[in-house]
């Protein structure tokens, strides 16, 4: 199901956020439309008009572009509270998948940018921190090697949660083509790091970190 016939069959307008959350991410959800997505579900699709922006109230969501040979590249993870879906141009460069059930405020681009004030601040905060990812995620695939790779994702995801135990949404495909690995390359990283007690797998998809200042050293 495309993502415009979602928009178009969503009824139930969006609820405000729960109490204590960010005033202006208050607003955002009283303007916009939750909606929805099942695991693997198309959010929107790549080469899109622009013409919506998301946050993500529940689960995780990946941006990926297929190349005209069938090789994927991901373009990055998205969590509860994060934005996308923000492009400089007219159209979206990278589709967006649910990586996992998922609740996802939908509201209109030219919306967002005729209420002025404090969220036009935060289009051009999410403009500029999206542009920042993405010259890190170069520095990334350019310079590191694999195992820093895998060191840094996974840094990534600790210091971005508040948890002691961290939830893994993607899986281990999802991951060697945001790292530009192989699948085996990835997997053979995370029982090196395993083995030497950085890290933790509690489950497949869930992992904590023992030893944080050698992961931190070993991404640096």
């Amino acid at each position: 199901m495309s993502f415009a016939h979602n928009f178009q069959d969503a009824i139930h307008p969006a609820r405000a956020e729960p109490a204590g959350v960010d005033d202006t991410l208050d607003i955002l959800g009283r303007m916009g439309v939750r909606i929805a997505y099942a695991k693997d579900e198309e959010i929107y699709g790549q080469d899109e008009t622009a013409d919506l922006v998301y946050r993500v109230i529940q689960g995780a969501v990946r941006t990926s572009r297929v190349m005209s040979d069938g090789r994927r590249q991901i373009g990055d993870f998205y969590r509860t509270g994060d934005l996308f879906g923000f492009e400089t141009g007219s159209h979206h460069r990278f589709a967006a998948e649910a990586l996992q059930d998922c609740v996802i405020l939908v509201l209109k681009r030219s919306t967002l940018k005729s209420a002025g004030g404090d969220l036009e601040r935060l289009t051009w905060a999410t403009t500029n921190r999206e542009l920042d990812r993405a010259q890190e995620h170069l520095l990334l695939l350019g310079r590191k090697t694999a195992s820093e790779r895998v060191a840094s994702f996974l840094l990534d995801l600790v210091r971005g949660s508040k948890e002691d135990t961290i939830d893994l949404p993607m899986g281990r495909q999802d991951m060697a083509d945001y790292l530009g690995l192989t699948i085996e390359t990835v997997s053979r990283m995370l029982s090196q790091l395993q083995a030497s007690r950085i890290v933790c797998f509690t489950a497949t998809r869930k992992f904590r970190t023992p030893n944080i200042a050698a992961l931190a050293k070993l991404a640096a």
